[in-house]
């Protein structure tokens, strides 16, 4: 059987093809969107979990031969812990997230790991590591959907943004797709095929065409920003070869996150010392503050974490007029709050979607600590990365060399006012309309999989 894979950075959703339809099927209960998060007890476990899962046996020899040191790392943290073979060790989507809240300084947590794929100076270890991530990852959400289906899948279409990471593209694109390839097969799909997120949204949005149009297709996705100029309609949508009708893309590794992390870092981060002034007149270093909610950067979070970023702290502590500050950002780095940090701003800027304030509480890291934040605080905030994003949605229309007849905008991030009025000021006088801002990649990634697995 075959289905479409939106493994999203934000979330995951898998599509199968019923009744002539695309169906997204719930992964966590009755919801169809899974959180892209994982917390493991220990990191070793995630390696542990992959091992498990492999049902070839050649295959499982060969993982376990290349894994040793690490799987004997997660029997002593067993036999040291007490954990039973059928205790759950590893948490994923809403889970994870709840057990990271109770145990932010005890486990290994991880969200958005797609964010990571494709980044450069990553080592084999590191490449090795996000296979078993992505790995168990896949298996979660094939294997619910193979529960409740019934079915056993072995096609798929997975969707990929145009570009992973900005540097070195091509090189870029490539590592984090052979991450995806590996996974992928790991966990049982037998043939795998890749299509850009944004066409894959405009195949959803297709369906529901009635007249040919040019479309500029705006995926604003959780780790990347995906734009598409397509002609599409009832003249192009049961053709198989597509390639004349793709006009133009552009992409690059600006998204919801970037969104999430300027916010934590321009509005929340001031409760922890940034901006604060030192006894000597000069400005506060930044950079610190930066590296704390810069939490899709694997150098950021390993600089943050180091013993030299603890000294730094304590020195701060001493040259500061407000040491108070310093000491709950030394407490926000010591219990590992900084996910925690960033994921309130994304709330903050999900709330501001539908409202003009918003108060989040932040009486996990003082009691009582709360923090307001404005829609027009948010639209400062998130100057920069939206600019990208404005660039990239006028450089795909410039490159098809023609004016799109409507603008189809999805993605999480694609919800709030501020990126919409953006888009009517500045790409012009052009209809735009809303989707499925969570399930058109999905969607239109299952009503592809229809049509190249029939």
């Amino acid at each position: 059987m075959y289905c479409g894979f939106d493994y999203g950075t934000s979330n995951c959703a898998m599509g199968v093809f019923e009744n002539n339809e695309p169906q997204l099927i719930p992964l966590e209960g009755e919801k169809v969107f899974l959180p892209s998060a994982l917390y493991a007890f220990s990191r070793d476990f995630i390696t542990e979990g992959v091992a498990k899962s492999i049902q070839d046996e050649i295959a499982r020899r060969s993982y376990i031969e290349s894994r040793k040191a690490i799987l004997t790392r997660a029997q002593r943290v067993r036999r040291e812990e007490d954990y039973q073979a059928d205790d759950q060790v590893v948490f994923y989507g809403r889970e994870a997230f709840s057990e990271y809240y109770s145990y932010p300084d005890e486990g290994y947590f991880i969200k958005s790991p797609k964010s990571f794929l494709g980044g450069s100076g990553l080592r084999n270890e590191h490449i090795r590591f996000f296979e078993d991530i992505v790995t168990l990852m896949m298996l979660k959400v094939k294997r619910a959907v193979e529960i409740k289906t019934g079915k056993t899948l072995t096609q798929t279409v997975i969707g990929r943004p145009v570009n992973f990471q900005g540097i070195d593209a091509e090189a870029s694109n490539k590592q984090a797709l052979d991450i995806l390839m590996v996974a992928a097969k790991r966990v049982g799909f037998q043939d795998v095929e890749f299509l850009f997120e944004p066409i894959a949204a405009g195949m959803d949005f297709e369906r529901r065409l009635e007249t040919d149009q040019t479309v500029l297709v705006v995926d604003i996705g959780g780790g990347t920003t995906d734009c598409a100029v397509v002609r599409m309609g009832p003249s192009y949508r049961e053709k198989l070869d597509r390639t004349g009708d793709f006009l133009a893309h552009t992409g690059e590794r600006v998204g919801g996150n970037d969104l999430d992390i300027q916010l934590a870092g321009k509005e929340f981060m001031p409760l922890f010392g940034m901006g604060a002034p030192l006894k000597t007149g000069l400005p506060m270093p930044t950079q610190l503050f930066w590296n704390a909610v810069t939490t899709n950067d694997v150098s950021a979070q390993t600089i943050f974490n180091s013993l030299e970023t603890k000294k730094q702290i304590d020195e701060l502590r001493l040259d500061t007029t407000t040491p108070a500050l310093i000491d709950r950002f030394a407490h926000l780095r010591e219990h590992k709050h900084n996910f925690h940090l960033v994921r309130n701003s994304e709330e903050a800027k999900i709330n501001l979607s539908e409202m003009s304030e918003t108060q989040i509480p932040l009486d996990y890291i003082e009691k009582a600590l709360s923090l307001t934040v404005s829609r027009d605080q948010l639209g400062a905030a998130i100057t920069p990365p939206l600019e990208k994003m404005m660039q990239l949605m006028s450089s795909a229309i410039e490159e098809a060399g023609e004016k799109p007849d409507v603008i189809y905008i999805t993605g999480g991030s694609a919800k709030s006012p501020i990126i919409q009025q953006q888009i009517r000021e500045r790409i012009g006088d052009i209809p735009v309309l809303d989707g499925d801002h969570f399930g058109s990649v999905a969607s239109g990634l299952t009503v592809w999989a229809a049509k190249i697995y029939k």
